[in-house]
């Protein structure tokens, strides 16, 4: 595989076979920018899978979504800090003090994410959980906390790059899941867009799993997002 590394793309690393992961730091570390790792691998095979992925030169997403009280949070970004990875995410639903307790914690090292709203959650899902209105809104409330907080950047679906690029500014990174190659997911995401359509509305990292771990062409998956601007 050959060509420019895609530093807009991270690969979800998401598996349960070992052999399949090291495959796949192979073949994606060289050609993108980040790869996620999260605890589905981590659990798994702990720090060991973390550095096999720092290994490859690309910089490493150790995404665990931490949610806990800030001394908490601040002593699992502390650990995660040492593994040499380069963006955690914290779930911005855990209030500024949490949030600013992880983004001391990760010092100038680690690039502190706040998660938004799941690209899998809609509207009934929200009500379900006593969290009426708006997505969009609420992904906003997160975001604005998360940037007052410190945070590097935030997580959030692709329906909402173009607002909060509007409204927070362009030195928030603005990291999306929800990247398929179609308009249609086709599987648990429900909040999706095109990789153009995301670039286009402000996506500083598209977060990418099955369209290419999953492809039966990784090279033109590749290529296709070469050329939508990756």
């Amino acid at each position: 595989m050959s060509g420019a590394r895609l530093e807009r793309v991270a690969v979800a690393l998401d598996t349960d076979d070992r052999d399949t992961f090291s495959r796949w730091c192979s073949l994606f570390g060289r050609r993108v920018g980040v790869l996620k790792v999260g605890p589905r691998v981590v659990l798994r095979w702990g720090r060991t899978a973390v550095e096999e992925a720092v290994g490859t030169g690309a910089e490493v997403f150790l995404d665990f979504k931490f949610h806990d009280i800030p001394s908490a949070v601040a002593g699992a970004v502390g650990a995660a800090r040492e593994l040499g990875v380069s963006y955690l995410t914290v779930h911005a639903g855990g209030g500024r003090r949490m949030m600013e307790a992880a983004v001391e914690a990760a010092g100038d090292e680690v690039r502190v994410l706040g998660i938004t709203v799941l690209t899998h959650l809609a509207p009934e899902d929200l009500e379900e959980m006593d969290l009426p209105g708006r997505a969009a809104d609420r992904v906003l409330a997160w975001a604005s906390a998360a940037q007052q907080a410190g945070c590097a950047g935030v997580v959030c679906s692709p329906l909402e790059l173009a607002s909060l690029r509007r409204r927070l500014g362009p030195e928030l990174l603005l990291v999306s899941p929800g990247i398929r190659f179609s308009d249609s997911a086709g599987d648990d995401q429900r909040r999706v867009a095109t990789p153009s359509a995301a670039l286009r509305s402000g996506a500083d990292l598209m977060v990418i799993g099955r369209p290419l771990t999953r492809a039966a062409d990784p090279e033109a998956a590749l290529a296709a997002l070469a050329a939508a601007g990756a």
